[in-house]
């Protein structure tokens, strides 16, 4: 087998790598936690890494990635926010949020649509103000952190 020159084998390698970069940008997302909603399971500075992903593969109990819908303010998107699925959609609604839906117990939650809160509820807002998120605006779910919040 005849071997390539050093130039292109390098360069090849080089192309290799730049490809793999670009597809791993397309399936993962570094995010760093602000606020404390999320405490004491990702305190502030927390580096999460998240995987893009359909919502459907998200299990209740798994911290995922999403945006809230866009307010009419010169039409800046929206931050990514961290909170954890309490319920997907067919599964009963949790008793916290029912107020917020409009729910009596027994209630479900609609196809479409998941029911997201943050680990400290006394500083999370969440699915208790805005009631039922929709499934289409979850960006992700987190997989790992990446190391201590920075100092």
């Amino acid at each position: 087998m005849p071997r390539l020159p050093l130039r292109t084998s390098l360069l090849a390698a080089v192309a290799g790598v730049a490809l793999a970069a670009g597809a791993a940008r397309r399936v993962l997302l570094v995010v760093t936690v602000e606020g404390t909603s999320m405490t004491p399971t990702y305190p502030p500075g927390t580096r999460l890494l998240v995987v893009r992903t359909p919502v459907a593969r998200a299990r209740t109990g798994a911290a995922v990635v999403f945006r809230l819908p866009p307010v009419e303010r010169g039409g800046a998107e929206p931050p990514l926010i961290v909170k954890r699925v309490a319920a997907r959609a067919g599964d009963p609604v949790p008793p916290a949020v029912r107020d917020a839906v409009g729910t009596r117990d027994g209630g479900r939650v609609p196809r479409g649509s998941v029911v997201l809160l943050g680990d400290d509820p006394a500083t999370s807002t969440d699915s208790r103000a805005w009631g039922y998120v929709a499934r289409r605006r979850i960006s992700g779910v987190v997989v790992a952190r990446l190391g201590p919040p920075a100092a």
